[in-house]
């Protein structure tokens, strides 16, 4: 039986994803939790062979949850399941060690296909996706700058777009608030931008063309 841990800080999300497995012969959910610390917290307290979670977790993101994963619990695979573009973020959090990416839109069946496919030890990423990197093509523009950013520099453009400030990010992320301002400085120069306004609008629209 797999042991699967829904994070999300949606109810409802955690609610639709039990009631999903609860007549699964070979899934069984064995806690939700609604933010990134708690999340360590269970897996540190609990066995979990798998973990769906969202992207956007409130204390600590997903991208920052996979960092401490990999390194403290390597055994366990994880499965971010967003609403956020799979062609912007899938890549970089596959980089950090996620062993899937689900779009929320998915169906039923797609997610316990997913679920079964990385618990049998493979990468899980949608049909389009992988014909798009097999190909080694982007459709656009906004595809190839997301391509290039580095997982730390995607996890701080991230924190920037939901508003939070050089000190809040310092804090999650581990870093100093003067590594913060440096990766700010790197994404304004890739974005062409000079101001911060403009990098999260920049940002904003790259994720909108991606959608």
């Amino acid at each position: 039986m797999i042991k699967l841990l829904i994070a999300d800080n949606h109810p409802i999300v955690r609610k639709g994803l039990e009631i999903l497995f609860s007549a699964s012969s070979n899934v069984k959910i064995v806690g939700n939790v609604d933010n990134g610390e708690a999340l360590l917290e269970f897996v540190k307290n609990n066995p979990v062979d798998i973990i769906l979670t969202e992207a956007d977790l409130p204390k600590l993101n997903g991208l920052t949850v996979l960092r401490y994963l990999k390194n403290d619990y390597p055994d366990v695979k994880t499965i971010i399941f967003s609403g956020q573009p799979e062609e912007v973020y899938a890549i970089n959090a596959i980089k950090a060690g996620a062993a899937g990416y689900l779009s929320k839109s998915v169906n039923i069946i797609t997610i316990n296909e997913a679920v079964l496919k990385v618990h049998e030890g493979g990468i899980y990423l949608s049909n389009e996706l992988t014909k798009q990197l097999a190909l080694g093509s982007r459709s656009n523009k906004s595809g190839a700058f997301y391509k290039k950013l580095s997982t730390r520099e995607a996890e701080v453009l991230k924190l920037l777009t939901i508003g939070r400030k050089n000190k809040e990010i310092s804090k999650e992320l581990d870093i100093n608030e003067k590594t913060v301002s440096t990766y700010k400085a790197r994404l304004m120069k890739k974005l062409k931008v000079t101001n911060l306004v403009d990098l999260v609008t920049q940002a904003k629209l790259a994720v909108e063309a991606e959608s």
